[in-house]
């Protein structure tokens, strides 16, 4: 009987032990979450802009994005270019999300950079890859002429417009 009792604790303390280090059940972290990325600047929201395709997050894509928000992009084969707001880039950054296996969205270079307290512009090179599966992917170049607002110095800056210029 003293037999099976030892042999009974040793084996509850070896599951309880397990459990606690099982790294395929590790324990809850309660730490407050961090973002890589700071909407005050105007470096931080590209970055912003960066992290949300590369996790194709559409939560933190849209809180990118003015209410008023405008997206702009040529049509080459109609001659004409294409505008749509807020709700439409919503639907297809989306889509684009969703359809992806992967993005790898490179900021390259400011080409020009204007700064107040409460407007912003700039034009920056990018490189964007979609991989839509391993015999599918596009690559885009080009560049993001951007217009940025914000209500004052201490607010985050949000995007109003997004010229797309690129090859695609």
């Amino acid at each position: 009987m003293r037999r099976s009792l030892t042999s009974l604790s040793v084996v509850s303390t070896s599951l309880l032990l397990s459990a606690c280090l099982n790294p395929f059940a590790p324990g809850l972290d309660t730490s407050p979450a961090t973002s890589s990325c700071d909407q005050t600047t105007i470096d931080g929201i590209f970055q912003c802009f960066q992290n949300a395709y590369t996790f194709r997050d559409t939560t933190a894509y849209g809180e990118l994005l003015d209410g008023d928000f405008i997206f702009v992009y040529r049509n080459y084969e109609l001659g004409i270019d294409i505008t749509w707001g807020r709700d439409e880039e919503m639907r297809v950054t989306y889509g684009l999300f969703q359809n992806a296996q992967n993005l790898d969205l490179i900021w390259n270079n400011f080409v020009t950079r204007i700064e107040s307290d409460t407007t912003a512009t700039a034009v920056r090179s990018f490189n964007l890859t979609v991989t839509y599966n391993p015999s599918s992917i596009d690559r885009v170049d080009g560049y993001a002429n951007v217009s940025f607002a914000r209500r004052s110095r201490d607010d985050l800056w949000k995007i109003t417009l997004w010229r797309d210029e690129s090859n695609f």
